[in-house]
Formats: structure tokens, sequence, C-alpha cells
């Protein structure tokens, strides 16, 4: 079974910078995509970044040259360094695999809340 663990949320100011961590096991990490989530209160959770098995990249919009993720495949982990934090990036930040999201099955983690104060 698929066991995700989010890490590095915290509290910053607007225009600071987190990196959040997520530690997978479970799975022969090296041979799946990977994707970063997020949840605001009130609203759907979306996918904010994704990266592929060979390290490709895509982004959201609202992220997009503010976000890094990567993947370390040695350390079965994958990273989301954020950048120039804004208030509307308040959310619970989840990683998991898009491939299992998208046929709705699959657990997540607990999460990790990043709350920036402007």
């Amino acid at each position: 079974q698929v066991r995700l663990v989010e890490s590095g949320g915290g509290l910053v100011q607007a225009g600071g910078s987190l990196r959040l961590s997520c530690q997978v096991s479970g799975i022969v990490f090296r041979l799946n995509a990977m994707g970063w989530y997020r949840q605001a209160s009130g609203k759907q959770r979306e996918l904010v970044a994704r990266i592929g098995i060979g390290h490709s990249t895509n982004y959201a919009d609202s992220v997009k040259g503010r976000f890094t993720i990567s993947r370390d495949n040695a350390r079965n982990t994958m990273y989301l360094q954020m950048n120039s934090l804004r208030p509307e990036d308040i959310a619970v930040y989840y990683c998991n695999i898009p491939q299992i999201v998208d046929a709705g099955r699959g657990n997540w983690g607990q999460g990790t809340q990043v709350t920036v104060s402007s």
C-alpha cells in the first residue's frame, strides 16, 4: 500500500519561501509520475505541479515561475520549492500519484499546512 508523508509547511510572510517534502513508500517510486496538490479552505483540491518519470515538469498557471517541483529517486522523495509566496497560496498541500488520483483510487496523506501572512 502506498504511504505518503508530507512535511515542511509552516507560516511565512508574503514573499517568503518554503520547501515541502514528500516521502513515499509502498511503490517503485522511480517508475511513477508524482504530483503536488493543494486544497484551500472551502475549495476543491487542485494539482499544482507534476513531475514525470523522466523529470519533465508541469505547473498550474497560478504557481508557474514561483514553484519548482523536483524528485530524488534514490531517497524516494519529492520536493516542492515555493518562492514568492502569496496569501492565495494558503492551503493544505498533499502529494500523490496522478495516475491513481485520476482513477479515483488511493488514499491521501495528512498533508502539510502552508500559511502566508500578508
